[in-house]
């Protein structure tokens, strides 16, 4: 294993214990709950807006793989205080590089997902790209029901 490689399993596994943005899921604008029944993954994320359209605060609750858990920290470090600009171009990137397969992506994409750029090599596992990308898709889910499209336009 790469001197690389092995510090991002570092990462991973720093963000899987201290899961930045884990609580209780109360007092929030809008909240998913998103279960990956491929291996029992689950959780609830909430949201918060300011007003200029902002998350104010992310929370989440959940179980799962250190992936999971680990993904949802980075998430919640990423988003929270982040413009709707910021989180759809997180989104994009994120999607990008889970469905990557591990062929690479740009060190655009790599920057802007900061600490998740550790998840990349476990794009090549399909398995693991649901673990990795089941907050996301909460966090999606969440703004959504606010009327906000973060895999597109606003709605």
């Amino acid at each position: 294993m790469s001197s690389l490689d092995q510090l991002y399993q570092q990462v991973i596994l720093d963000h899987a214990r201290a899961k930045h943005g884990a609580g209780c899921v109360e007092n929030v604008d809008a909240s998913s709950h998103q279960v990956n029944p491929t291996c029992g993954d689950e959780v609830t994320l909430g949201v918060s807006l300011d007003a200029q359209g902002r998350i104010r605060r992310l929370v989440w609750e959940g179980e799962g793989c250190s992936i999971s858990q680990a993904s949802l920290s980075m998430l919640s470090d990423l988003m929270t205080g982040a413009c709707l600009d910021e989180v759809r171009a997180g989104y994009a990137a994120m999607e990008t590089m889970m469905h990557s397969r591990n062929q690479g992506v740009s060190e655009d994409v790599l920057d802007l997902l900061k600490d998740a750029a550790a998840l990349e090599s476990t794009s090549q596992f399909a398995n693991r790209v649901k673990c990795a990308l089941l907050g996301w898709y909460a966090l999606r889910d969440a703004v959504a029901k606010l009327g906000i499209d973060i895999a597109g336009e606003q709605a």
